[in-house]
């Protein structure tokens, strides 16, 4: 079993704190308990002695960047582009060859992290529409507009069912930009899995 005694307590008085209603603490097995609370609202975090709650997700802090990768790795291509075009500039006739094949190492690097990302966010987006035109429906009983763009319909992933429609109508009917549907938003709904 992946936790300790110490977290179960203190799991059951952090869900207490979100009015989340904790399983009774006879008749349920410890593993039980966390693996329904990993299904709950708020995602929870799990250290080897501690636990610690996601900061509630809004307009302010939604977005995600990943140092590693958004400054990271584009750092070194950035890094090893500029050194492969000074070793190019200032090589021998006789390694040419070597230094020229170090840029098109460095170009291709650089086109890889681009595309990977790209490619992911594409992918993404495609699951995204297909999830709020089936929210729309289940809400509405009709079809998303097709007039709502792409931009738009991810900016609405995070309005509440409550305000899901009338901010979509808003959407076609004012042409609103992503973010100023994001501002728009009243009740937050925290999307935790985005890449």
């Amino acid at each position: 079993m992946w936790a300790d005694e110490f977290q179960i307590p203190v799991l059951r008085q952090a869900l207490i704190r979100l009015n989340i209603e904790a399983p009774p603490e006879h008749g349920s097995s410890d593993s039980m308990f966390l693996a329904r609370t990993y299904v709950y609202t708020k995602p929870i975090i799990f250290t080897k002695t501690k636990l610690t709650l996601m900061q509630e997700q809004n307009f302010k802090n939604h977005s995600r960047l990943v140092p590693g990768y958004h400054g990271l790795t584009f750092l070194l291509i950035i890094a090893l582009l500029i050194g492969s075009i000074v070793n190019l500039v200032n090589s021998a006739k006789e390694n040419l060859y070597s230094a020229s094949l170090l840029c098109l190492v460095a170009v291709i690097f650089g086109l890889l992290a681009w595309y990977i990302r790209v490619f992911a966010l594409k992918a993404q987006d495609r699951a995204i529409r297909a999830e709020e035109s089936l929210r729309y429906f289940i809400i509405t009983g009709k079809r998303l507009p097709s007039a709502v763009k792409m931009g738009q319909i991810i900016a609405l992933r995070f309005a509440a069912d409550e305000e899901f429609p009338e901010l979509v109508d808003r959407a076609v009917n004012e042409s609103l930009k992503p973010n100023d549907i994001k501002a728009a938003i009243a009740n937050w709904r925290a999307d935790h899995n985005r890449a």
